[in-house]
């Protein structure tokens, strides 16, 4: 089953996020500091909503980007590719034990997937 989820780059971080659960109802599932301190990566959950983000990896830019959960990662991968994909990175391995990569569709829309399914926590 493929589930798509937004991905947010957060110009405030820690901000963002209060913004995301005071403003808006959304839970903090799971949120990871950078080296520098900044929001590297949060998960949040309203009801069946989850929504994730960080201040960027630089690859990304100021976009936000799209999440696609798949459970063959290198299938998907390669169906994207063969259909005109600009690699970001190929199929890797994460250190949580997931799979990942990531593509730009014809229109330059930034697309990660992976076999991780956001909302559940580390």
């Amino acid at each position: 089953m493929a589930n798509l989820v937004p991905y947010l780059t957060f110009r405030h971080g820690e901000e963002s996020v209060r913004f995301l659960t005071e403003g808006l109802g959304f839970e903090p599932v799971a949120v990871q500091a950078g080296d520098d301190g900044a929001v590297a990566h949060a998960e949040l959950r309203r009801g069946d909503a989850v929504v994730m983000g960080g201040s960027g990896d630089g690859q990304a830019g100021d976009a936000p980007g799209l999440y696609l959960v798949e459970e063959d990662v290198d299938a998907a991968f390669e169906r994207a590719v063969s259909a005109g994909a600009e690699v970001v990175y190929g199929p890797e391995e994460t250190e949580w034990g997931t799979k990942r990569a990531r593509f730009r569709d014809l229109d330059g829309h930034e697309w990660s997937i992976g076999s991780y399914q956001p909302g559940s926590g580390w």
